[in-house]
């Protein structure tokens, strides 16, 4: 449970699935979504392995967009 926990740590609060088999949902990382002001993140499948949203700008790729964790 969430109360026996001390001191900081992250809690998944909700999940969406973008792409899908019959969408998929693609992004250059310029215009990678910032969810929540940058407090969320964005899960992608780039051509080099899977990445957040803060990796891929880090190295300047983009691809299809998984999910968005907050």
């Amino acid at each position: 449970h969430r109360r026996n926990r001390k001191g900081p740590h992250r809690t998944i609060l909700n999940l969406r699935r973008i792409s899908r088999p019959g969408l998929r949902i693609y992004s250059n990382y310029q215009q990678i979504p910032r969810i929540l002001g940058g407090m969320g993140i964005v899960i992608l499948s780039t051509s080099r392995r899977i990445m957040t949203d803060w990796e891929a700008r880090l190295e300047g790729i983009g691809g299809e967009i998984l999910c968005y964790i907050w």
